[in-house]
């Protein structure tokens, strides 16, 4: 009678342990962080166009458009902004963009304009609506590839379609200068991102 009443006792006890740790297992996947992409690049140092960035993590899609800006805008788009989901999710964790952070701005031109500032109507009112995509802007943190920029290079994948399978990184002069002057944190326009104005 004891034998049996330790087996049961070891099946239960056992049985314990094992739920435990398959439960525990369960937890502990769910914490893990989202796999990243991270950039990738030719031999020659040319940034390849980012995969599935519309899968990514929407943040915004400030607007510049021409009628705007005495018919001259630098970007005459929305710019609609995606950050790729691993970084998203270490930055809301950390409160720093970490290495190897990109983020995708997708050029979008607006309707053709009715109005003398730009605008059109449509049947939900007055205003400025998304039309043709028009090539694509990316920017990428990586502290030793970029040092003369502060850490960050930016990619220019055409102001037209297609997108560009590949860009070279531009000059400090040419996008790095407005964004250290003028960006909020961490050369990044947080100020306009809501999801990322913490």
């Amino acid at each position: 009678m004891r034998i049996g009443f330790r087996t049961a006792a070891v099946v239960i006890a056992s049985s314990a342990i094992a739920t435990t740790l398959f439960f525990g297992s369960l937890k502990n996947s769910n914490a893990q962080t989202t796999t990243r992409y991270l950039p990738e690049y030719t031999a020659d140092g040319q940034l390849l166009l980012p995969k599935d960035w519309h899968d990514w993590v929407y943040l915004g899609s400030p607007l510049t458009p021409n009628a705007l800006n005495d018919g001259h805008a630098n970007f005459p788009e929305f710019h609609n902004v995606y950050i790729e989901p691993g970084s998203y999710e270490i930055y809301m964790k950390t409160g720093q963009f970490p290495e190897g952070t990109i983020f995708f701005k997708e050029l979008q031109l607006t309707l053709p304009g009715e109005n003398p500032d730009g605008s059109r109507t449509e049947p939900s009112g007055r205003g400025y609506f998304p039309g043709p995509f028009n090539g694509a802007d990316v920017t990428v943190k990586d502290s030793k590839r970029f040092a003369e920029t502060d850490g960050w290079g930016y990619f220019n994948f055409n102001h037209h379609e297609p997108k560009a399978p590949m860009a070279k990184v531009k000059a400090k002069g040419e996008c790095a200068y407005c964004h250290i002057a003028s960006a909020k944190k961490d050369e990044v326009w947080t100020q306009f991102y809501p999801l990322l104005d913490k």
